[in-house]
């Protein structure tokens, strides 16, 4: 039996109070997660303010990089580890896992090390009143130490997105993992290790939310800075905290995305990427397409061919050849689910596929599982349009125009992500201008550069991530003003 132990300070910290972790595909134990306290927020907070004036604090930017890289490298060193742990708190396929969660997070070490290597800063020249010459010249800081709360969709390449540029930028970090999974944030405390990362620069601390190690730690008067991902509820609640002491946030949260696809689009590159973008991770995307509009002269077919896309993807265990859809991350969430599923029928809803339980062999019936679901004939006002499910489900309406999609796909209070399909070059950048996101893809989906900004407009964010876009939130700018 596994246990899942705080790593404050470059050890394992175990507590009295502890809650299980279970595996969603069929709800096995997997072992038991130590909730930190206050005493154990408290810990790592101190450990992480003291590493900034000890070893971490004096390297230079190339040995933090070559920290950097060798942490990236440990991932790589213990794949099959990290991929396994993934796969046992998420249930997703191996395929999955194995492709994008555990290179991704490895990647983000490296991307991050080396733009922080070679980012330049602002510097200007200029006359004084008297004559005279001055220079001004920015220096960038570490914000100090960086509270991470992370979701658990994409538990390993989420929280390293955020721990990546944190360090290389020279802060230190004290992660609250998602109490759903736990695994890979801890394992990554062995690998800092084995990479020679002093300790207290990267803490981890187990818990929930509310009077819990995530409340604790948000509320902590010394954590110098939050970034999270997840609903936008809980951005609300950080957001209070974060208040008390004007400490910096940056946020990507809920997101109600639309997918768009016009007549003059490839229809079958059109079907694949929509049908990946509403059902990939089980549709626990926060990027994912839960609205769909389609021209009309293309309506119907369209709804017939993504009916056979989501008929045809495979549920089993993550490790089955050939599986393509796993359970949801748990009972409770799959519940939520459900309740949203009812809701459309209620609505009056036709039921294109799915709406229910699948049957499941064996073990694998007490997993967390749901049919991927399509929705026709609902009014825009229903909830299942209105509200982020975070399922494999889509609703899917016509649309003739493009002012008339453009002002359907923007009647939301969210502005995470949106898809566009079609063969038109001039439609392409009108609607790339014209959709309220923060990222819009035209005839592609979750394609990422991670040089570019990310992060989402209105009730989907505050602040943009990626590239140099990340320095911002990750160091205070600093303007050095030298008279000559």
């Amino acid at each position: 039996m596994k246990h899942f132990k705080n790593f404050i300070n470059g050890e394992w910290v175990g507590t009295s109070r502890t809650f299980e972790n279970r595996n969603p595909a069929d709800n096995t134990l997997i072992g038991h997660v130590h909730e930190a306290g206050q005493a154990e927020v408290d810990a790592a907070v101190q450990a992480a303010r003291n590493a900034l004036h000890g070893p971490w604090g004096r390297m230079t930017v190339a040995q933090r990089v070559a920290l950097l890289h060798a942490v990236a490298d440990g991932i790589n060193r213990r794949f099959d580890e990290f991929v396994q742990a993934e796969i046992a708190d998420t249930g997703k396929p191996f395929g999955l896992a194995s492709h994008i969660d555990i290179p991704r997070g490895a990647a983000n070490f490296k991307v991050f090390a080396d733009l922080i290597r070679n980012v330049p800063t602002e510097s200007f020249a200029m006359d004084t009143p008297d004559g005279g010459k001055a220079i001004n010249y920015a220096v960038r800081s570490p914000r100090g130490v960086i509270g991470v709360v992370c979701p658990w969709n994409l538990p390993l390449l989420l929280m390293t997105w955020k721990v990546g540029p944190a360090l290389a930028c020279g802060n230190t970090v004290v992660v609250k993992p998602s109490e759903e999974t736990p695994a890979t944030a801890t394992l990554l405390g062995e690998v800092m290790n084995e990479a020679g990362v002093p300790p207290g620069v990267y803490n981890v601390v187990h818990g929930f939310g509310p009077d819990s190690a995530g409340a604790f730690l948000t509320a902590h008067p010394q954590v110098n800075g939050i970034t999270f991902t997840g609903e936008t509820r809980t951005g609300e609640a950080i957001m209070k905290a974060a208040a008390n002491g004007v400490r910096p946030v940056s946020f990507e949260l809920g997101g109600k995305n639309a997918g768009i696809v016009f007549a003059d689009a490839d229809f079958d590159k059109a079907v694949a990427g929509i049908a990946r973008s509403a059902f990939e991770n089980s549709g626990q995307v926060c990027l994912g397409t839960e609205r769909v509009y389609v021209q009309r002269p293309v309506f119907e077919r369209f709804v017939a061919a993504l009916k056979a896309k989501a008929e045809g993807l495979k549920l089993g265990r993550p490790t089955e050849p050939g599986v393509n859809m796993g359970p949801l991350v748990s009972h409770e969430h799959r519940d939520k689910v459900l309740a949203y599923y009812r809701k459309a029928a209620e609505a009056g809803a036709t039921v294109v596929t799915g709406g229910g339980v699948p049957q499941m062999p064996g073990a694998l019936a007490e997993g967390a599982w749901v049919q991927p679901t399509i929705w026709t004939g609902l009014p825009e006002s229903a909830a299942v349009i209105r509200e982020e499910i975070f399922g494999p489900c889509c609703h899917i309406a016509p649309f003739d125009t493009e002012e008339e999609v453009i002002a359907l796909a923007n009647d939301t209070p969210y502005g995470l992500a949106a898809t566009v399909w079609t063969g038109d070059l001039g439609t392409a950048h009108r609607m790339g201008s014209a959709l309220e996101v923060g990222i819009c893809w035209i005839n592609a989906w979750f394609l990422r550069d991670l040089r570019t900004a990310f992060g989402g407009a209105r009730q989907s964010g505050i602040g943009r991530e990626g590239g140099v876009h990340s320095l911002e939130f990750y160091t205070e700018l600093r303007n050095v003003c030298v008279r000559l």
